[in-house]
């Protein structure tokens, strides 16, 4: 009885922050974005104030997620996040990204386009000024430039999309392309979810049968002289990829 209580309590409370972040959304879209670019400043002191906006907002987001007994959570090695450039993390569950947004005040993100189409997601993304990748890593890369310039933190899932559960991770080259063309330092976020929850092609009113709890480790920063040494920055990245893809399956148990 108390287990299908609990179940349908959390059917509710996901429910309800799945509305929650849609309310959160429009706000940021209707009220904050239009008076961030009414204040005085550059763009680039707007987008800082949105960063740090959308910042709290997620963090308080977390707060109440925790508070309605919809997950609970535990991280390891957050001070290795002040002065990171370069934020690599794996990306089981749906809500990874506001995991780590709400611990970097100064989270850049490489988002695609369709976002920007979305009304949900329209706001949010122009007031912090999100990078848009369509496939062109030139582009990324000039941009991600820019944003390290800034004092931005770039947080880049570099497998493309969510894992599939308990199947190797498969990572592209663009994250290690950046990395490698920047001269920025990796600093890789493992993130793992029991019972998983919120995964690629999941609904959300799967509910899973206990609160899932994540466990956000980050680890030692990769130093990224010791790939560019005397190689071109394709052979670069390439070795860098492949070390990203052995330390991330090692680190989540599906070693290669």
């Amino acid at each position: 009885m108390l287990s299908w209580l609990d179940r349908a309590w959390r059917f509710f409370a996901t429910a309800l922050s799945f509305v929650l972040f849609g309310l959160g959304c429009i706000f940021i879209s209707l009220v904050v974005a239009p008076t961030l670019l009414l204040l005085p400043g550059s763009a680039t002191q707007r987008q800082l104030r949105g960063k740090a906006c959308i910042h709290h907002v997620l963090r308080c987001y977390i707060g109440v997620m925790k508070f309605l007994g919809v997950l609970s959570y535990e991280v390891h090695g957050l001070q290795r996040l002040k002065g990171a450039k370069m934020i690599l993390a794996n990306h089981p569950s749906l809500i990874d990204v506001v995991f780590l947004i709400s611990m970097v005040p100064n989270a850049n993100c490489v988002v695609k386009s369709a976002l920007l189409r979305n009304p949900f997601t329209y706001g949010p993304v122009k007031a912090a000024g999100y990078i848009i990748n369509d496939d062109m890593v030139d582009d990324v890369i000039i941009a991600a430039r820019q944003a390290f310039d800034r004092g931005d933190a770039l947080i880049v899932f570099p497998e493309g999309t969510r894992s599939k559960p308990g199947q190797k991770l498969i990572l592209k080259r663009g994250a290690a392309h950046v990395a490698i063309r920047t001269a920025a330092d990796v600093t890789p976020v493992i993130i793992q979810c029991n019972p998983i929850t919120l995964t690629k092609g999941e609904p959300w009113y799967r509910i899973p049968p206990q609160r899932p709890h994540f466990v956000i480790r980050i680890e030692q920063p990769i130093e990224i002289a010791t790939y560019i040494n005397d190689v071109k920055p394709s052979m670069a990245a390439r070795n860098l990829t492949a070390t990203l893809t052995r330390f991330f399956n090692k680190e989540i148990g599906l070693h290669e």
